[in-house]
């Protein structure tokens, strides 16, 4: 996509993004498993005071690079209209619970939005140094490395992802599909962060993953990676996902197909 502006500073998007999520990642990583401030913004719904630093220090360099654009972020800005215009969509540090009680599996999610359509996502796991991205038409990356989301033929052939959210009904609903689908699958996993669930279903390690209750930062670069690298993302409808999208079925084309077919008309949303 040639016409995403380039920064102040004259690099381009997605090196800005690298910078964020590396000066994020690093400061979070500094305070793994260290002792934590908690407050609880919900049942099951936590945040740590790593998590307010982390976008602090993101949106200082947004600012200084991007100072006409719009952000939209889970912790201090989580109103902005992201509808209209450049948005940058940031999750500091998406599996908060898992951060939080040590486990690596967490992650810094950035995306930038024209419209409401990410077209440069970014999503960086610092404990492991993995960082998947993408830019619109230019196709999907782990590091160097191009990726490619499943090619497994069906639900049966396949293993599927999903998270419980923070609705208390909504996620017996998705426990009640995990019980309609099982053992018709090679299994499920819970991954605890939607966000390297999507870039685990756009380089395959995840077939497919479901979700039902989301936010725009938990999911604005895996909507593009998941396409860039030859996958779908959609809507429980079927529609085209978007940042606003709450449920969504997001994988390979073919197992994603035979889910839809499956199971879309069942009653798990």
């Amino acid at each position: 996509m040639s016409d995403i502006p380039v920064s102040a500073s004259g690099a381009t998007a997605i090196d800005v993004a690298w910078r964020c999520a590396r000066e994020a990642g690093a400061h979070a990583l500094s305070r793994f498993r260290g002792g934590h401030v908690i407050d609880v913004k919900g049942h099951r719904n936590i945040v740590t005071e790593t998590d307010v630093e982390c976008e602090l220090r993101v949106k200082a360099i947004l600012a200084e690079e991007y100072p006409d654009h719009k952000i939209l972020s889970e912790e201090t800005a989580s109103d902005t209209d992201a509808s209209s215009g450049w948005t940058w969509v940031i999750d500091p540090i998406d599996g908060t619970k898992n951060y939080a009680i040590g486990m690596p599996f967490w992650c810094v999610n950035i995306a930038l939005c024209r419209d409401g359509e990410p077209v440069v996502g970014l999503t960086y796991d610092p404990v492991h140094d993995e960082g998947f991205w993408a830019i619109a038409g230019q196709g999907a990356f782990l590091g160097e490395s191009p990726i490619r989301a499943s090619s497994k033929p069906n639900v049966f052939s396949s293993v599927l992802s999903l998270d419980l959210g923070y609705d208390d009904g909504l996620g017996a609903k998705q426990l009640a599909l995990l019980t309609r689908i099982f053992p018709q699958t090679q299994g499920f996993r819970i991954t605890g962060s939607a966000a390297l669930g999507l870039a685990y279903a756009a380089c395959g390690r995840l077939d497919l993953y479901v979700h039902l209750n989301i936010s725009p930062w938990d999911i604005a670069p895996g909507i593009l990676l998941v396409r860039e690298a030859g996958g779908v993302a959609t809507e429980r409808s079927g529609a085209p996902m978007r940042i606003s999208s709450k449920k969504f079925v997001a994988g390979g084309r073919d197992v994603h197909a035979d889910f839809m077919d499956r199971y879309a008309g069942d009653d798990w949303a």
